[in-house]
């Protein structure tokens, strides 16, 4: 009896050796460490992880692995995953809307940053929260462009709210910090430099000293352009140096989609194909492609041949529809797939590591992924 490797050396090794039909999740850890690395490096803070972007926990368990000591959960459930993953590691519970049930639980895991943008939600903090070496960062929110979507409608105080917010942490013996996210796929500069300049602002008109400045996540990802992550690293530095001078807070960001989206292929099957040249896979937004009705498809797609043969990249734009019998599973943009592509053959979405596994459903019993850990995705 053959036994099958735990990792896989690449996507094609294991496509011709299983010929799954359902859609495959390929993880490449290094993959994963190389862009840990990336931030840790170049980011002048402290750099966390938004566990909401993907809480597998061998993702969780290689960002530890990688030097990841800070992480940024929105729930009981993902502070338990990330417990269960390390003892030590640091929860900043950035949610700002939470029950006195979730505080709790906050409190028992050991929470030691959270995030505010009203004075009721501040309130429900101070009722159960200690002070001694708790931060409470005000969430600040701006009218500002750049991002695919932005959190400004749910979340965030505007700098009016932040000073009152400022001032009343403070006066409760919280350390005191602000925060802010640019929004989902940013890839301007300026607009957290715009926030930069604000939270000083903020800050000075509630005369408050700043322990830290956590600018967030929003970092884009590579859905077809790879953004400069070091422009804005360096973006973000030198607006901290030049907004704070020499009361400067030490600096904290949270990135979630570019920190795991490189790591991940999703490799889906052509279920059918119609005579107009429609194509169903066995994957669609209910599963590893449910962003794409929000901020689009992600542009980098590869055809292989059902022997995993590579097929040119050149054709005509189809209409994609997913597998369920709901007639919304579907791409919302044509996309190009080769003109001789046949049932069986493989359609592959590449960086699709972010919001893929975590909001799959299992609708019409389709949605859930299968992970194989490979070596590497390019080949």
């Amino acid at each position: 009896m053959s036994r099958q490797p735990s990792i896989w050396t690449t996507v094609t090794s294991h496509l011709r050796s299983a010929s799954p039909t359902g859609p495959v999740m390929y993880f490449a850890p290094a993959v994963l460490q190389a862009t840990a690395r990336r931030f840790i490096d170049g980011f002048d803070g402290l750099v966390t992880y938004a566990v909401k972007a993907n809480d597998t926990q061998v993702v969780l368990e290689n960002l530890v692995a990688s030097g990841l000591s800070a992480f940024d959960v929105a729930s009981p459930v993902e502070m338990r995953e990330l417990r269960s993953v390390s003892p030590d590691v640091a929860l900043h519970y950035n949610n700002p809307v939470r029950t006195p049930e979730e505080i709790a639980v906050a409190v028992e895991m050991g929470v030691v940053s959270y995030s505010v943008d009203s004075m009721r939600e501040f309130e429900k903090l101070r009722a159960q929260v200690p002070t001694e070496g708790v931060e409470i960062s005000v969430r600040l929110c701006l009218p500002v462009e750049g991002a695919a979507y932005h959190f400004g409608a749910k979340f965030g105080a505007d700098p009016e709210g932040a000073v009152a917010l400022l001032k009343a942490v403070k006066a409760a013996g919280y350390i005191t910090s602000m925060t802010f996210h640019p929004g989902t796929q940013c890839a301007t500069p300026e607009v957290w430099v715009h926030y930069i300049e604000v939270c000083a602002d903020v800050a000075n008109a509630a005369d408050v000293s700043l322990a830290r400045l956590n600018v967030g996540g929003g970092f884009a990802s590579n859905r077809g352009v790879a953004p400069d992550l070091e422009a804005i690293f360096d973006a973000i530095r030198n607006a901290k140096i030049s907004c704070f001078g020499e009361d400067t807070p030490k600096l904290v960001c949270e990135p979630g989609r570019a920190m795991v989206a490189e790591a991940f292929t999703l490799a889906t099957r052509v279920k059918a194909i119609r005579e107009d040249g429609t194509v169903f896979l066995n994957d669609g937004i209910y599963g590893g492609l449910a962003e794409a009705h929000q901020i689009g498809i992600v542009e980098r797609v590869r055809s292989l041949r059902a022997d995993t043969t590579p097929m040119a990249c050149e054709g005509t734009p189809r209409v994609i529809y997913g597998p369920t019998c709901d007639s919304i599973d579907r791409l919302p943009d044509p996309l190009a797939l080769p003109e001789g592509l046949a049932e069986g053959d493989y359609v592959l979405f590449d960086g699709m590591g972010a919001y893929s596994i975590a909001m799959g459903t299992r609708f019409n019993g389709y949605g859930k992924a299968d992970l194989v850990t490979v070596q590497q995705l390019t080949a």
